[in-house]
């Protein structure tokens, strides 16, 4: 290989460039979180060797310790951070130093908004990892070379971080990677021993590997270990802080903020593993994708074997951190076989009712960290209503609505608070399904559930409607959607008010089959409403028919849906219904009675299939009336 091609500059991609100069400036106040994250790189590259030298012994000599060192010139401005890990080809420092390879980057830049501490939460949710050295350094130098290559296939890497970067092969004696950070004048604070000291034992006490500087008072080149050295999840819990759960936890999420609860076991018995899980205080940009890697940082008697092993969690619980470690699985467990194995599935089910009663614990004892808790994953974990039949109930004792019973937007109400405010005789949880909450409080479905004094679910995450299909009941209580079927007050209702009810359907008769054939292919049949007090009509759909969320979901993804005619209900005292009665057949009986299907449509969200016909309706309706 000549010197040309041995030595090149290339330019970052577009989205490090901007990452970086928004994170320079916005993370200006968080700087020394630099060292945790190098030094949690480093560990992932031991990590990362020492599960390779499984299967190639050859690559970790017998007896050889991994560790982490720190150092710094305070004449030359300098502080670098080495380890004995995995290293680094010279593809791969191009590809891991100078791209972001992260799934939904353009997603993530899009929402920084200029505004530095809502971008740094933000760039904290994404993780900064080795590009967090730009913060502190105005130049900075990357010297690896990877396990099993020789000497002459070190590499070279170097950037200021304004755009450009060079790479070139070098000879290095020993594999792993040493950073050079030249630092900024303003950053010289951190070429200081007391200064590196202090940031390890703060950030990074919890990691495995030994984390080495130079002795203090010797002259000599005597390293010490600065941090504990030993895996958090393996210490006893009387001996572990807040702050160390939490140091812990930003180390394995790259998240800036502090967890929201988290939980630390031990299982003994039939499988022996141990867990450490976090619930995330925000959710991470990517929430949404369910390809984004997710999952547990797998070990093996210590040993870390995966980063991402989303086997142990159900995709319901995507967004939990922390990490598993067993004692029964082989340490040349692979993906494939994780996937294949019925142990697996036990330790799955474990987790997610340890998940789930950290859950219902926090939402007991700290109500307003569980409420933050669902407005940042609480659409997520509706999804495991329909994927997780086993804990249902757990679910459903977490599931937080907005009701009738509070004049707000807030979703707060449990369903054991709604059926604490049952009205005696009623048998059913009442729920309405609209696009948004507003649509929902307005529904005409609602409105003889407020005459009789009945409180209603208000349900408007997309999700929703999906949901309640698996949902089923509650404490033996049945789930009744208001626009669906018959209403089936039962005893709210009392026998006068039934007998009333029948006379009307009674006299209402002949109008409803006028009405029927004036809608003829609109309506699947007309009837007496069982639900309106001070609206004129209303649309309800059959019990096995698709809801207008449930379709607008199903259309939006692709899938045809059989046309479905819904039934019109008519409120025989409403005065516009009285006028329709007086009608004689014609044009303006027609137009009025379609007139009065478009408002029920309209009233439950839906879109008219003839927007110009409306209007003309309208228009002659109004004229007729001048």
């Amino acid at each position: 290989m000549t010197t040309a091609t041995q030595r090149e500059t290339r330019g970052f991609q577009a989205e490090v460039k901007q990452l970086l100069r928004l994170m320079i400036h916005s993370l200006y106040s968080n700087r020394e979180i630099f060292l945790r994250e190098l030094i949690s790189n480093a560990s992932d590259a031991c990590d990362k060797l020492r599960f390779r030298a499984l299967a190639e012994p050859a690559w970790l000599p017998a007896g050889e310790q991994l560790a982490i060192d720190v150092d710094f010139d305070p004449t030359a401005r300098t502080v670098t951070i080495a380890d004995n890990g995995i290293g680094l080809s010279r593809e791969e420092a191009v590809e891991h130093l100078g791209t972001i390879a992260k799934s939904g980057t353009a997603e993530f830049l899009s929402q920084l908004t200029g505004d530095q501490q809502k971008d740094a939460q933000l760039i904290g949710q994404f993780g900064v990892g080795f590009y967090s050295s730009f913060i502190v350094a105005d130049r900075v130098e990357v010297y690896s070379r990877k396990a099993g290559l020789d000497a002459a296939h070190g590499v070279r890497w170097e950037s200021d971080g304004s755009g450009q970067f060079t790479v070139e092969s070098v000879e290095l004696p020993s594999r792993g990677t040493r950073i050079v950070l030249h630092l900024k004048e303003d950053a010289k604070e951190f070429a200081d021993a007391w200064r590196l000291r202090g940031l390890v034992r703060r950030y990074s006490d919890h990691i495995a590997f030994p984390v080495r500087m130079p002795t203090e008072g010797k002259a000599t080149a005597e390293r010490e270990t600065v941090n504990n050295a030993q895996a958090l999840w393996t210490r006893a819990k009387s001996t572990l802080s807040d702050e160390d759960y939490v140091e812990f936890y930003k180390h394995v999420s790259h998240d800036f903020g502090a967890p929201l609860a988290w939980s630390h076991n031990r299982v003994e018995g039939k499988r022996e593993y141990t867990t450490l899980l976090y619930v995330p205080g925000r959710a991470p940009f990517d929430l949404w994708n369910r390809e984004a890697p997710r999952g547990l940082k797998l070990y093996v008697k210590r040993v870390f074997i995966l980063d991402d092993a989303e086997q142990f969690l159900p995709l319901y619980l995507r967004f939990v951190k922390g990490v598993v470690d067993s004692s029964d699985l082989p340490l040349n467990v692979s993906r494939e076989l994780l996937q294949e194995d019925p142990e697996i599935e036990a330790m799955r089910s474990g987790i997610a009712r340890r998940v789930l009663d950290l859950l219902t614990k926090l939402a007991k004892d700290e109500p307003e960290k569980y409420a933050s808790f669902w407005k940042e994953f609480g659409q997520v974990l509706k999804e495991g209503v329909a994927e997780d039949a086993t804990n249902r109930e757990r679910i459903a004792r977490l599931l937080r609505f907005a009701t009738t019973h509070a004049d707000r937007e807030a979703q707060d109400q449990s369903l054991e608070h709604y059926v604490a405010r049952m009205r005696p005789g009623q048998k059913h949880v009442y729920y309405v399904v609209a696009d948004t909450w507003n649509s929902a409080r307005q529904s005409p479905h609602l409105e003889r559930l407020r005459q009789k004094g009945v409180e209603a679910l208000l349900l408007h995450d997309r999700v929703d409607e999906w949901m309640m299909s698996y949902l089923g009941e509650f404490e033996g209580r049945s789930f009744r959607d208001v626009s669906r079927g018959d209403l089936d007050l039962g005893d709210l209702v009392s026998p006068e008010e039934k007998a009333a009810e029948t006379q009307n359907d009674e006299a209402a008769a002949a109008l409803c089959g006028r009405l029927r054939e004036a809608l003829s292919g609109r309506v699947e049949s007309v009837r007496v409403t069982q639900r309106l007090a001070e609206s004129p009509a209303c649309l309800v759909r059959s019990e096995n028919d698709y809801g207008l969320q449930m379709r607008k979901l199903l259309e939006a993804a692709g899938q045809a849906l059989p046309s479905a005619r819904p039934t019109l209900e008519i409120n025989p005292a409403h005065p516009l219904v009285k006028k329709l009665e007086q009608l004689p057949d014609g044009e303006q009986f027609r137009d009025l009675a379609g007139l009065l299907h478009d408002e029920a449509t309209l009233a439950e969200g839906g879109q008219l299939a003839d927007p110009a016909g409306f209007v003309r309706r309208l228009n002659r309706l109004l004229l007729a009336g001048a």
